[in-house]
């Protein structure tokens, strides 16, 4: 069975890494920062604590191997093609 970096099991047949292993709720942060919001902000517009946005974000960071906000923008920007 794969293992994701943070030491939990994947779930059998899950993505645990990549654009595609992305959950809707990690989507929907990264998208809202690719178009410059701030943790604060997404939190906001999502109705969510803004720890909760940082959990999600980090998490994406960790999927997509990205260690900046503009390596996160670079993604959204290449692999999602249908906008925010």
């Amino acid at each position: 069975m794969r293992t994701i970096e943070m030491g939990r099991r994947a779930r059998p047949g899950r993505i645990s890494a990549g654009w595609h292993a992305l959950t809707p709720a990690e989507l929907r942060v990264a998208r809202l920062v690719a178009l410059g919001m701030t943790n604060r902000a997404v939190a906001e517009e999502l109705f969510l604590s803004p720890h909760t946005v940082d959990t999600h974000l980090r998490h994406a960071f960790a999927k997509l191997n990205v260690s900046s906000r503009v390596q996160l923008t670079r993604q959204v920007l290449v692999h999602d093609t249908l906008g925010v």
